[in-house]
Order: structure tokens, then sequence, then C-alpha cells
């Protein structure tokens, strides 16, 4: 029953030991969400999804990407997350990020407001980043009718989180928790109904100096129960309760 709502199975970083790392997130009963930050990425994903078995897609347009794209291009990249509607089981991972100094933030929410029409009008959930953009993030999504929204790896302040938990959406929780006192506090201020597991691998290891991967999604679990004093095999099951009410049963 364990999950990884969020990582980057289709990022070269796997090319050498892909088999091998699908194989253990395999072994431990594992369903993977790969996301794709563009069309070239989306592409492999949908190819990781065909091959694999536990290995669901989502399609997003990462923001500091995009902003680079013209109108051909965005529409193309656009295009491509719908007419692959029914091989997906969200659109993201998308958003806002304001942590390079030629952000172009207006850009940036134009595009976004356009991928969560699509995404609204898909009737999908999404996965949102939102790096130094939090409150902007919310106050966008705030205006669409999406019913299921993922906050992956927030970094917002408090004030933000309860924003977040007011409006019933869910934040993931990446394996990184098990360093970061923001992420255990989140776990700690928020219902088990509202928590999600991921990995972002390759990034955001529990472990210092080693690539992250799907299976080293049992330290957050590990860490939740710690939080949450609940017995591990009951967070395991909560969670995946909640990916497949987000998830699969749009």
């Amino acid at each position: 029953m364990l999950v990884d709502v969020h990582c980057h199975l289709n990022f070269e970083d796997f090319d050498k030991d892909r088999d091998e790392v699908v194989n253990r997130a395999e072994k431990l009963g594992m369903t993977v969400v790969d996301s794709a930050t563009n069309i070239n990425d989306a592409r492999k994903s949908l190819e990781l999804s065909r091959k694999y078995k536990i290995v669901k897609s989502s399609l997003g347009l990462y923001p500091l990407y995009a902003i680079n794209l013209n109108e051909r291009q965005l529409d193309e990249e656009i295009n491509f997350i719908s007419k692959n509607k029914d091989d997906i089981i969200a659109v993201g991972e998308i958003g806002l990020d304001k942590s390079v100094e030629d952000h172009r933030i207006e850009r940036q929410i134009e595009i976004f407001r356009e991928v969560l029409s699509l995404a609204e009008k898909l009737k999908k959930p999404v996965v949102i980043h939102s790096r130094k953009a939090e409150k902007e993030c919310i106050d966008i999504i705030e205006t669409f009718k999406i019913r299921h929204v993922d906050m992956h790896c927030f970094g917002g302040n408090f004030k933000l989180v309860k924003r977040i938990q007011d409006n019933g959406w869910n934040f993931s929780i990446p394996t990184n928790i098990v360093r970061l006192l923001h992420f255990q506090k989140i776990v700690e201020q928020t219902s088990m109904s509202q928590l999600l597991t991921e990995t972002d691998s390759p990034y955001l290891s529990p472990y210092r100096d080693r690539r992250n991967e799907p299976s080293f999604v049992v330290e957050t679990i590990e860490k939740i129960s710690e939080i949450k004093k609940l017995d591990k095999e009951e967070v395991k099951k909560l969670i995946y309760m909640n990916f497949q009410k987000i998830f699969l049963k749009n």
C-alpha cells in the first residue's frame, strides 16, 4: 500500500538502473507516480507507465521551463497533456517559482492559469510546485474549481499551511522529512486525511550523499508514524486511501 505520488523516474539520473529502482519499489508493493515537467519528459513518462505496471503518469509544465517557450511551443505542450488525458492520473507538476532572479512571474502566472484551466476542464487533480511563490499559487488556485490539489514539497509559512488545510487540499511529504523540521511540523498540524507521501526522486533524499528513489518513501512513513503516534501499517493504509480518493476517483 505504499505510494510515491511525485517522482521523476523519467530523468536521466535513472537511465543506468531504472529497472532495478522500479523492481525495489515493486517488491514493496508500491504505486509510483512519475511526474513530467516538459513534453520530452512526458513522452518518456508515458512509456514508463506502459512498461511498468506500478508506474502512473502525471504530465505537467515546469514554470521556469515554460517561460522560455514561444506561443506555438506552449500550445504544443498543453495540447500534448490534453491529448493524453486518458493515460494520466494528474496534471503536474505545475506552478510558480521565484527562486531565480529572472523569474518573469507575470508570464509564469499567465501560463499557470492556462494549465489550471486545462486541469479544471479535464477534471484532473493538480500537483503544485510553489517555490518562493506560495501565496501567489494559493491565491490563483482558489479562483478555480479544482477538486483535488496536492501541494508538493510545500515550503511556505504556517499561515499558508492553514489556508491549504482549510481549503481541503493536500500535502505530499518528501523523504527529507527525516532531516527537516518544517515538514515534521506540517505533519504534526495536518490531518492524516490530507497527507500523502512523495520522494521527488532523484532529489530530496533522506540519506546524505545518496540519490533518492521511490522505495525510500518507507522513511517518510516511519517519520509520520512517529509524529502521529500511529502504527506504520495504519499510516500506510490511510495514505493509500488518500491517494485513491485524490488520484483514482476523479
